[in-house]
């Protein structure tokens, strides 16, 4: 049974004073039988009073204030996660009894929200190609499988091309971005064919001789719903079923209901947001907060930028690789 140490830090600097900050977090992993939460240690600048409450889709969020002037916040959060291998699902007989008991969730509360397609420009090609990736002998656990590989193999993970805003329209002619985008891309797959799918955010704990793409920051993957079995969680940055390495903070329809740090303040726009994710182990003796740096990530651009999406600037980089 695996036991996790994570860091996660999140830094707003801005230029001058600012007051009135307003803020909601989602900083308190899911606690379930794979997994618990063994030890939080919450900071926050100004030491504020947190009120949780738990949302619609079943995570508990804090809110806070910080009404006194101030030039930086800092929200720090230290865990101890204990978690275990869940069992994959293991009925591949009779795939066509288990799409039928799929259908019938489509009127039901709970998986709704779900299952409600987002229409974009590239719609019906995307369609078309899960129709041709989806065998009619297969089971809803064979097809999501083959939709994380397929987003895998045909995505690009290219740090810095999105950010949280970019549409699926971009996302789909970028053909690159990074987890939140293939998570993104897979639930609305997974959606199309009737499959219950939901965004998780959380972190990823790889194995020390493991690299996987992710690491380091805030991680992002789908979870597809199985009849009879329950939430799979399927990771397409890495093609792989997220089991007891992956630690899930919330889930949602989208990256907007798994924000783990959003808020409002009165002051000068400009700001910068810097965050840093650690992850260590039961017997690390380097302490966390020397593991793992920051990764500036500046929430406002010069004025020009803002007159290109990020497809196009993506496609200005790749001209100026080529002509280099």
């Amino acid at each position: 049974m695996p036991e996790f140490k994570i860091q996660h830090i999140t830094k707003y600097t801005y230029p001058g004073a600012v007051r009135d900050s307003a803020n909601q977090i989602i900083l308190f992993p899911i606690q379930d039988a794979y997994q618990e939460v063994t030890k939080q240690e919450l900071a926050i600048t100004g030491d504020p009073i947190i009120d949780t409450y738990i949302d619609y889709y079943g995570n508990q969020v804090g809110s806070f204030t910080y009404s006194e002037p101030h030039s930086s916040m800092v929200i720090s959060s230290k865990l101890l996660v204990d978690t275990k291998h869940r069992p994959l699902p293991g009925n591949d007989i009779f795939p066509a009894q288990q799409w039928e008991d799929l259908k019938r969730l489509q009127y039901m509360v709970p998986y709704i929200d779900f299952l409600r397609k987002e229409y974009f420009e590239g719609f019906r090609e995307l369609k078309d190609l899960v129709e041709a990736e989806k065998s009619k002998d297969d089971t809803p656990y064979q097809v999501a499988l083959r939709f994380c590989r397929y987003v895998y193999d045909n995505f690009k993970y290219i740090k810095g091309v999105t950010t949280v805003e970019t549409t699926l329209d971009e996302i789909w002619k970028l053909k690159a971005g990074v987890c939140q985008d293939f998570a993104h891309i897979l639930t609305l797959m997974l959606r199309m064919v009737h499959i219950p799918a939901r965004y998780v955010s959380g972190y990823i704990c790889t194995h020390r001789s493991t690299i996987m793409r992710g690491e380091g920051a805030t991680h992002a993957w789908a979870e597809a719903y199985i009849a009879d079995y329950g939430w799979l969680g399927i990771d397409p940055t890495n093609n792989c079923i997220a089991n007891e390495t992956h630690i899930r903070l919330a889930v949602g329809r989208n990256f907007s209901d798994c924000s783990p740090v959003k808020g409002v303040y009165k002051g000068a726009s400009d700001h910068l947001l810097e965050v840093a994710v650690s992850v260590g182990y039961e017997d690390d003796t380097p302490s966390m907060h020397h593991q793992g740096k920051f990764i500036e990530v500046p929430e406002i651009r010069p004025v020009d930028d803002f007159a290109k999406n990020s497809y196009q600037r993506y496609m200005e980089m790749i001209q100026q690789q080529q002509q280099q």
